[in-house]
């Protein structure tokens, strides 16, 4: 294999798939990057065995040819390269080295052979649509905080994707709780998504589609079946497999009779969240809130750190009453909430708690309560 590349975009290709590589791995091959030359391009592939990125980029190859290469490695080098550089990459059987050079520059990395490298098999059944890159963005970004980091509960370590139909339209949505909070955003259904399987994507996966939506343009290409689901950008692909479990019936979480409207300005209120939660206890984060006739009143009280009390004019109507939440949830919120105003609506301290954002109707977040 002999071939000569751009920096710019042999680095950007390796950044995207050299994101998906462990830093340890107890299988040496996953450790390395597949590379794979012919017809003027230069194709790239990693995998953790859940996941697999592919990239490519254009090259001139003299020799076409495949090897595999330390990943993380080969990544650094062609970063601190200087920009504009062309660099080569070159790999004969007589040297079982990948030898990468650059200027006065010149780096030999050990190799394994590419027919180790384990290659994720692809599945023709399920739906496929095309979705675009800011609907996908938004679904993943209004959503993603929510998945739960608890591994006993697996099922809840991802983002439910499925479709729904409501008043004669179809939705696709996107679902997050880790048990303490819930966060919704759904957007109509692209052509061919609806009758699609609902799945479970890994919280890994969400991460790597995101970055993949930054650096990208255009639309996105879904192909999604009861056990993988497939994301095809302009030249990168991910495929990953996804959770084997069910998702819990989360539209009983969401309240549908609570009465008490509170409207708040969204800055104002996470500053203030913010202030008072300075001195909360780091494992609960408890804030209270107490409401009244136009306004709020944030208290939160540590034994150890002292107490703080911050009142907040809203606009609420309602009977007086009061209700805990945690600090952190509530600033997670907030720092969703597309316009200058968060809707909260209660039923009562020990109920959930609807969050809305009248400037973005497709979004509802759930939070329970704590006791105060």
């Amino acid at each position: 294999m002999q071939l000569t590349i751009e920096r710019a975009a042999l680095l950007k290709a390796l950044s995207h798939v050299q994101s998906v590589v462990e830093r340890r791995n107890t299988i040496p091959i996953l450790s390395n990057v597949l590379l794979s030359a012919g017809r003027d391009r230069l194709s790239f592939a990693a995998t953790d065995l859940d996941m697999e990125m592919v990239d490519e980029a254009e090259a001139r190859v003299s020799q076409e040819g495949q090897i595999t290469a330390p990943a993380h490695t080969l990544h650094d080098i062609v970063r601190k390269l200087p920009e504009g550089a062309e660099v080569e990459l070159s790999y004969s059987s007589d040297d079982p080295r990948l030898t990468v050079s650059a200027g006065r520059s010149r780096f030999n990395l050990p190799v394994l052979p590419a027919g180790d490298f384990p290659v994720m098999s692809t599945e023709s059944t399920g739906a496929r649509f095309t979705l675009m890159k800011e609907d996908l963005a938004r679904l993943i970004d209004k959503t993603r905080f929510a998945v739960s980091t608890e591994e006993t509960r697996y099922y809840l370590n991802g983002l439910y994707l499925h479709t729904v139909s409501e008043n004669g339209q179809a939705l696709l949505r996107g679902v997050a709780t880790d048990g303490h909070r819930l966060a919704l955003a759904e957007t109509p259904a692209p052509e061919g998504a609806a009758g699609g399987p609902g799945v479970i994507v890994p919280r890994k996966t969400i991460d790597q589609v995101r970055r993949l939506l930054d650096a990208g343009s255009g639309p996105v290409e879904v192909q999604i079946s009861p056990q993988k689901i497939r994301f095809e950008f302009d030249k990168a692909s991910l495929t990953s497999k996804v959770i084997d479990g069910s998702f819990p019936d989360y539209v009983r979480v969401i309240p549908k009779g609570n009465d008490k409207v509170a409207v708040l300005d969204n800055a104002v209120f996470a500053q203030a969240v913010d202030r008072v939660a300075t001195i909360s206890a780091e494992k609960s984060r408890s804030v209270k809130m107490a409401f009244d006739q136009g306004k709020v009143t944030l208290t939160v009280r540590n034994m150890e750190a002292g107490q703080a009390t911050e009142e907040v004019e809203i606009d609420y109507n309602e009977d007086a009453f009061e209700i805990g939440f945690n600090a952190r949830y509530l600033l997670d919120i907030a720092g969703q909430i597309t316009g200058d105003e968060a809707q909260y609506r209660f039923a009562d301290p020990a109920s959930p708690t609807l969050v809305l954002d009248p400037g973005d109707p497709g979004v509802q977040y759930v939070l329970m309560p704590l006791r105060v």
